[in-house]
């Protein structure tokens, strides 16, 4: 693929959609997929599902995604974590397609 890929964990479905849609209005990014996680210290989150928004697009449209899907998300419920890899490997890439939701 070439392209950057964005990743942020946020707490909740809500906060993802909203961090999505802060993301796709604040760069060039397409939201690649959507995936959940229910950790097994879901008890003692703020929320028991964290949602992981893959952002793709050239690096600097997903540096400036990322920060805003973050603000977003932050006035919502929070971030968990985000990571930016510039250029994934293809074994990478592999990992990249695992998704747990069904579109």
């Amino acid at each position: 693929m070439n392209q950057a890929v964005g990743l942020l964990e946020v707490f909740g479905l809500v906060a993802g959609f909203v961090a999505a849609d802060a993301a796709c209005k604040a760069g060039d990014v397409t939201i690649e997929s959507f995936d959940k996680n229910k950790p097994l210290n879901a008890d003692k989150l703020p929320v028991p599902l964290l949602v992981c928004l893959k952002i793709r697009g050239g690096i600097d449209d997903v540096k400036v995604a990322i920060e805003a899907a973050e603000n977003a998300a932050n006035n919502i419920s929070g971030v968990y974590s985000k990571h930016l890899i510039a250029r994934p490997t293809e074994e990478t890439e592999k990992m990249l397609n695992l998704n747990c939701l069904k579109g």
